[in-house]
């Protein structure tokens, strides 16, 4: 089954040339299915680009899925047009009193900032807390893990010597784990960061299980140990050039960018990187869709409160 998206919006039609399976929101209030409702709160600089990402990772399921992209009101985006965001974007009054199966926080090029520092703070905090009991299922991406690790459990992050940049292998370090299911026993995922939270922090919370982890790239997936929340601090939905523009562009600047570990074949950057994570984050996002909400989210959101922390344990 397919997302449900605006016709309008620019993923619609570069998804759709890719043969990817989106449905306009037109014909799809003609099924007698109940979709489910996953808000993406997206505060990259790059929104569109951001939105055909995470999108088309959404699109690989057969559950349909209706979503909402949310923006932030206490932030001025620079690199996305004003009309874009108001024909396509809401803020967080706006949706204060809906429920969602699943929400998606993005990354942001914020976290050589302090927390307190980032000029949205206060509103990205309001919809943390807000998710508890209007949110089925959380997935925090790369910043956005860091800062839901702080704001819900106190883990402190730390400034890296060399950013963390490439694709790095890893492995899962618990048996039929959900959100893990069918993966390889060594899988990639592409970083581009410049903190990190550490195993030692994250350990001593009881309510967090460390799921995934890399030799090099440390901690990937933390969870709630009720299910609810998933911390990931990797860029599973980066395109195959993702990591090429970032590189070029700091080359451009003149800054002292390495080359990113593990993606341009013989560490030449004129050569095309091969996509060796594409696998790994369709099931990541389907493995979340399917598992860790279709299978145990309530039909009537309007119960998400009363069921908020009384679903069990399993991950």
């Amino acid at each position: 089954m397919p997302i449900r998206i605006s016709s309008e919006l620019p993923a619609f039609k570069t998804l759709g040339e890719e043969n990817i399976f989106v449905m306009s929101k037109e014909r799809a209030e003609h099924q007698d299915i109940r979709p489910l409702k996953v808000v993406i709160v997206n505060i990259m600089p790059k929104k569109i680009e951001t939105e055909c990402q995470i999108m088309r990772l959404l699109s690989n399921t057969p559950l349909q899925v209706d979503v909402e992209l949310l923006q932030m009101a206490s932030h001025t985006s620079r690199n996305t047009s004003r009309h874009h965001l108001d024909v396509f974007y809401k803020t967080f009054s706006e949706i204060c009193n809906e429920r969602y199966d699943g929400m998606i926080v993005t990354g942001a090029p914020v976290e050589l900032l302090e927390y307190e520092q980032v000029d949205y703070w206060d509103e990205i905090t309001n919809i943390f807390e807000w998710s508890k009991t209007h949110v089925y299922s959380s997935l925090y991406i790369c910043w956005a893990a860091q800062a839901g690790l702080y704001y819900h459990f106190g883990v402190p992050k730390y400034p890296l010597e060399r950013k963390m940049f490439g694709v790095f292998p890893h492995r899962a370090e618990v048996s039929n784990c959900q959100i893990l299911r069918g993966f390889d026993d060594v899988y990639y995922v592409p970083h581009s960061r410049n903190t990190e939270v550490r195993r030692e922090d994250i350990e001593r919370i009881p309510q967090l299980k460390i799921l995934s982890s890399s030799d090099i790239s440390g901690v990937h997936i933390a969870a709630n140990t009720n299910g609810r929340q998933y911390f990931i601090t990797g860029h599973s939905e980066y395109d195959r050039d993702t990591l090429a523009s970032e590189y070029f562009r700091d080359v451009d600047k003149g800054l002292d960018i390495q080359l990113p570990y593990n993606y341009f074949p013989d560490n030449d950057p004129e050569k095309t990187p091969l996509f060796t994570w594409r696998g790994a984050a369709n099931l990541l996002f389907s493995n979340w869709l399917n598992h860790c909400v279709y299978q145990r989210t309530p039909y009537n959101l309007d119960e998400l409160e009363i069921r908020s922390w009384t679903w069990g344990t399993t991950l």
